[in-house]
């Protein structure tokens, strides 16, 4: 098995001055078409040549009447229209096939190119309902410069059944107005402004409203407002006409927002002949660990949360996330967990043709405690402990194991609250720091929800019961303290919420309760007597 090991340009942690960033646009005119065809000939049908069928439309309810809402290049070339309506589009040609829209497929097959792409660089955003932005500044000699990136890019993605188009340039909004209006391609910074001027002015990413607007000034091109006076634009138009000119100038910055939380350390295989086996996988894994543990070590870190990310031959990802009670860095440990998560998911990882990039990703890191185990006796014991839980949770997953963490409230149901063991696993400390986790008083089961108990006896008009009646058995109270009154929290439970009387009862039997009343004899009405736990 040979591979080719490669650090991800996510580890620079510094940021890119504008005038070295460089955006990728890719646009996708036909996508809802190709959806369907991809699932009717394959993948691979435009590479293989269209068979002989009628033109592929989607229509939907649009301004209430069914109308065209996506075109394949046959009935493009055919004259139909978008927002035609299909009665009159059946009319034309009457063996048109019309499918219905499907939003959330479409959505579902942008996310899988987006995931896909991220074979190029980890800052993929979305564009809208049919276009991408990839982020690759510094990366792009990575695959022999822009020009051979986006070749491949292009190249793969019809090879894939899928229709694009491309540009690369400084800004985001150049390089989307260049993919959807004009030849795409790679543009330099010199070629900015004669690229942009001869496209339409919806280029510039304006409301319908204002291109008409435009258009009806005479201003049909960008280069026309360019040349245009600002101050008169500003005044027709707004501030929107010139912030979007000067965003696709390079002049003003527009921020990408990556679709994915950026890894803080990544690193790759990109292997030589495809992986499909899970041990395969899982020795690729710790080979690649192996070259992440330096970078960790040279930031004195651990990684705590790791994803491994499979790049299917056919473009398909697999996203596999671990967890680590303790920061790692060792990569037999790192494989270890990875290996705990493929043995509970693993019949569900379709290899297909094989995997051909496989990349480790540190998603989250903690300072490393690099502590001697072999001087410390007690330490054993917390390395196996958190052995545990992190085999467990890979295995069964994060939520399996729970604990109890504290909360600043008083009512009793929400001063303690369950939190995965792996973010909060208990670290050893000093005996004199050591503090009850509560209140000794307080019952060692507490109801989720209390119990209503139907109250034979009790003093008035604070007393506490002397017979009651739970869970259709009946107690005489032999002992008893309280109450202890609490008052509800104004700001959750309103102005007007009951306070409690809470009471620690001790029956004939030697079972102890805790029992509260909400409400106070001798009022409009009776008060109603609760259990919320028992001590033992």
């Amino acid at each position: 098995m040979n591979a080719n090991f490669s650090l991800s340009p996510s580890q620079t942690s510094f940021v890119l001055p504008a005038s070295s960033q460089r955006i990728l646009a890719l646009s996708f005119p036909h996508l809802p078409t190709d959806r369907i065809a991809r699932r009717r000939w394959g993948h691979s049908w435009r590479s293989k040549g269209r068979p002989e069928t009628p033109p592929i439309v989607c229509s939907g309810k649009l301004n209430n009447a069914m109308r065209l809402t996506a075109l394949d290049e046959l009935a493009e070339r055919l004259g139909l229209k978008k927002e035609q309506g299909v009665a009159e589009a059946r009319a034309m040609y009457p063996t048109l096939e019309v499918a219905e829209e499907d939003p959330a497929a479409d959505r579902r097959l942008l996310e899988a190119i987006a995931d896909w792409c991220d074979r190029y660089t980890p800052l993929v955003a979305f564009d809208g309902k049919d276009g991408l932005f990839l982020d690759i500044s510094g990366c792009a000699h990575l695959f022999g410069g822009e020009k051979a990136l986006l070749k491949d890019v292009l190249s793969r993605l019809f090879y894939m059944g899928i229709d694009a188009r491309g540009a690369i340039s400084s800004s985001p909004g150049l390089s989307w107005a260049a993919s959807r209006f004009g030849q795409g391609g790679v543009i330099e910074d010199e070629e900015t402004e004669q690229v942009l001027m001869s496209l339409p002015v919806a280029a510039l990413r304006l409301e319908a409203q204002t291109v008409d607007a435009l258009k009806k000034l005479g201003l049909k091109y960008v280069g026309d407002v360019i040349d245009a006076p600002r101050a008169p634009l500003t005044r027709r138009f707004g501030p929107g006409l010139l912030l979007r000119l000067d965003q696709a100038l390079g002049r003003e910055e527009e921020p990408v927002s990556p679709r994915r939380p950026v890894a803080s350390l990544s690193a790759e295989s990109r292997l030589i002949e495809p992986i499909g086996t899970e041990e395969q996988i899982l020795a690729v894994t710790r080979q690649v660990a192996l070259s992440l543990q330096p970078s960790l070590e040279t930031r004195g870190i651990g990684g705590r949360v790791f994803e491994l990310v499979l790049f299917r031959v056919d473009g398909r990802v697999f996203h596999i996330s671990v967890g680590a009670s303790q920061p790692l860095r060792e990569p037999k440990f790192i494989a270890g967990l990875f290996s705990e998560r493929l043995q509970a998911v693993y019949d569900d990882l379709d290899a297909g043709y094989g995997f051909e990039i496989l990349r480790l990703n540190v998603l989250r890191h903690d300072p490393f405690n690099a502590a001697q185990a072999d001087f410390e006796g007690d330490r054993q014991g917390e390395i196996s402990l958190s052995a545990f839980v992190d085999r467990v949770s890979a295995r069964l997953g994060a939520d399996c194991l729970q604990s109890f963490q504290l909360r600043e409230s008083h009512v009793p149901e929400r001063a303690v609250i369950t939190v995965p063991v792996m973010d909060h696993l208990p670290r050893r400390k000093a005996a004199q720091d050591i503090q009850p986790p509560f209140r000794q008083e307080r019952p060692l089961r507490l109801f989720a929800t209390p119990e209503p108990v139907e109250i034979m006896l009790a003093e008035v008009p604070d007393g506490p019961p002397q017979i009651f009646r739970w869970r259709r058995m009946q107690h005489q109270v032999a002992r008893s303290e309280g109450p202890e009154r609490i008052v509800m929290e104004w700001w959750i439970d309103g102005d007007d919420a009951e306070a409690r009387d809470y009471f620690r009862i001790e029956d004939e039997t030697g079972h102890r309760f805790w029992i509260y009343r909400r409400g106070f004899y001798g009022g409009e009405f009776d008060p109603r007597w609760f259990m919320h736990g028992v001590f033992a």
